[in-house]
């Protein structure tokens, strides 16, 4: 007679069954999906799920990057590093293209480029006929991103209503639409920046060197630990100083800002994430904390 065992699963394994499901929904029922890939942890994250749900086969997407122009350097020779290894395509499109096409317009040429990707998100969207991008975003980011469906639906202008999206009782998700509307696919939704550290930690993922403690020239303005580049120079007044930090979150370079921190392994990472009081995007995101630029008003007009 045989006995059974029964093996409990960690919340980490609920986690991460509910996402590859969702990412073996997405391939089920959308014809051209695309997987948003900026070489930071969420998506990062996405790239092991999608490895645990299609290998030994190839991904049935490619990956794709909106880069602003102003993206970290490290950050980006990591995402060409990653999917090279992965042996997959990766489609980049850029900002600055769009300014060059004039779909794009600066008010100053110093303006933040963050709030333009969706417009080139849009464009790429439309270039390669995609119905579905797949993405890391998380609902304990921002107020705006826990309004998100797993499947949140756009239509035909790329436009997100939180108040037109369609329901998913009993986790059973709809990603199909009509020729021109997208969904915007969350298999992390449920996540936390806890979770993402642990399964990080768990999977030992790599990572690009800014996420861990290093020295780096800053300047403090408005509450903020500012870093200092040829994009983000000091100003008039402004002391320069070196200070050991790291990044929390990475994007445009404009809108990124770090936090002093001396954690250099993801063990201390995940240590420092569960004693934290500041939200992942509260003091790190700067782009985040003004009104013109608020994430929903971005998110209607197609921002991810």
């Amino acid at each position: 007679m045989t006995t059974l065992t029964k093996q409990t699963l960690s919340h980490l394994d609920w986690l991460e069954s509910e996402a590859i499901y969702i990412l073996r929904e997405v391939a089920g029922q959308c014809s051209n999906p695309v997987l948003l890939f900026s070489g930071g942890k969420d998506s990062l994250c996405i790239l092991r799920l999608a490895e645990k749900a299609f290998r030994p086969g190839r991904f049935p997407f490619p990956l794709m990057h909106i880069d602003t122009g102003h993206n970290y350097q490290e950050v980006i020779d990591f995402r060409d590093q990653r999917a090279a290894e992965l042996g997959e395509r990766l489609i980049v499109r850029s900002v600055e293209d769009s300014m060059k096409r004039g779909s794009v317009v600066l008010k100053s040429a110093d303006e933040p480029r963050n709030k333009h990707q969706s417009v080139t998100l849009l464009e790429a969207i439309e270039e390669f006929g995609f119905d579905c991008c797949i993405g890391g975003a998380r609902r304990d980011e921002e107020k705006a991103r826990a309004k998100e469906r797993i499947m949140s639906f756009r239509d035909e202008f790329g436009q997100w209503d939180p108040k037109n999206q369609r329901p998913e009782l009993w986790n059973l998700y709809n990603a199909r639409s009509h020729k021109g509307e997208n969904i915007r696919a969350f298999p992390i939704s449920n996540w936390t920046e806890m979770d993402v550290w642990q399964y990080i930690e768990r999977e030992k993922l790599e990572l690009p060197s800014i996420y861990f403690a290093h020295t780096r020239p800053i300047v403090r303005r408005s509450g903020a630990i500012v870093p200092v580049t040829p994009i983000t120079p000091a100003k008039p007044g402004e002391q320069v100083e070196d200070l050991l930090v790291r990044f929390r979150t990475v994007g445009d370079i404009t809108c990124t800002a770090p936090v002093e921190s001396d954690a250099d392994t993801v063990s201390k990472i995940v240590i420092e994430t569960a004693t934290t009081t500041i939200t992942e995007r509260g003091a790190t995101r700067l782009d985040d904390q003004t009104s013109d630029a608020s994430m929903e008003q971005r998110k209607k007009e197609g921002y991810f």
